[in-house]
């Protein structure tokens, strides 16, 4: 949908590192892409929100932060681990603009009014534990806390966003999964992202690894957190393969803790209309100097592994995703 994109990306520095966040396309320029298959094999949709890197020059210029601290909130890379999907017959729709920018795993107006100067309108959610850690649907923090906006904001820039960039995701994403559903009978959402890594070494922990990280499931940080919502989202059939298949590969892996699944994960999870929702969530240090923001050798190897999972989710007998 939109070649500028790409462009981007192969324009960068060097062929492991991340894409530098120039300034952006022009307002109207599309806010996502769907990476979609020639015809659809499996029952499954896979969705990549925080892995945009587009920073429009009026959002840098809005920022007291320069465009290196605001990509700490970005899932880096994670729409290239699960690049693999088109050609394996599954859709990728992936947001083009920051989470910075714009969370779309959020509700469309969980907002923080302290960040903004005329008075919220009375639907939006101001007290969702989201907004006060201030990471709502506009963020006031970047991932390491500090502030992202130079002054306050006006309402109708939120109106703005949520117009231009939340509401065409999310009905783009929500024509994907019923189609998928139409066509298969049910249909499983995966929502794909990464998580910090406290305390690893720059370096990161998969460099080098034939399987799982370095500690394996010992460690006392998990290489991969499977979130159901507490068993809201998916049929138990869906989680149970995931964390299987994942561990027998050596991988850590929790479920729901510390992530249980977002906006996206509790609002299409709906196991007895046939919709299956499930959120994956990476340790950065597998695949990434989370300093540097380049890529580790490992990532060929998690992207080989990620498709494989996608292959025995989508293969799922239906008879075995009926409702807990």
């Amino acid at each position: 949908m939109d070649a500028s994109f790409d462009a981007q990306r192969d324009a960068d520095a060097g062929p492991d590192a991340a894409p530098d966040p120039t300034p952006g396309p022009a307002a109207n320029a599309p806010a996502f892409e769907i990476l979609a298959p020639q015809s659809q094999r499996l029952p499954l949709v896979l969705a990549s929100p925080h892995s945009g890197n587009i920073y429009s020059a009026a959002f840098l210029a809005s920022s007291r932060l320069d465009a290196r601290a605001l990509r700490k909130s970005e899932d880096c890379f994670v729409d290239e681990i699960f690049a693999f999907a088109p050609g394996f017959g599954v859709p990728l729709i992936r947001a083009l603009f920051p989470r910075a920018y714009l969370d779309v795993n959020r509700e469309a107006y969980e907002l923080d009014p302290e960040m903004f100067a005329d008075p919220l309108p009375a639907y939006v959610n101001t007290r969702s534990p989201r907004v006060a850690a201030g990471l709502g649907t506009i963020a006031r923090v970047v991932a390491n806390g500090e502030d992202i906006y130079k002054g306050k904001l006006r309402f109708a820039e939120a109106l703005d966003r949520v117009g231009r960039c939340y509401t065409p995701y999310h009905t783009a994403l929500r024509d994907l999964v019923d189609a998928t559903r139409d066509a298969f009978g049910h249909a499983l959402l995966v929502d794909c992202h990464s998580m910090p890594s406290a305390g690893a070494a720059a370096n990161g922990r998969g460099a080098g690894q034939g399987g799982g990280r370095s500690g394996g499931r010992g460690a006392s940080q998990p290489d991969i957190v499977l979130g159901d919502c507490y068993g809201n989202a998916c049929a138990a059939a869906v989680i149970d393969a995931a964390e299987d298949f994942l561990r027998g590969l050596g991988y850590a892996v929790s479920r729901n803790n510390p992530y249980a699944g977002g906006y996206t994960t509790r609002h299409y999870g709906r196991p007895r209309q046939g919709i299956h929702a499930l959120q994956i969530e990476i340790a950065r240090d597998l695949y990434m100097d989370e300093t540097a923001l380049s890529r580790l050798p490992y990532l060929d190897v998690l992207a080989r592994h990620m498709t494989e999972l996608v292959d025995t989710l989508g293969l799922l007998p239906p008879d075995g995703l009926g409702p807990r």
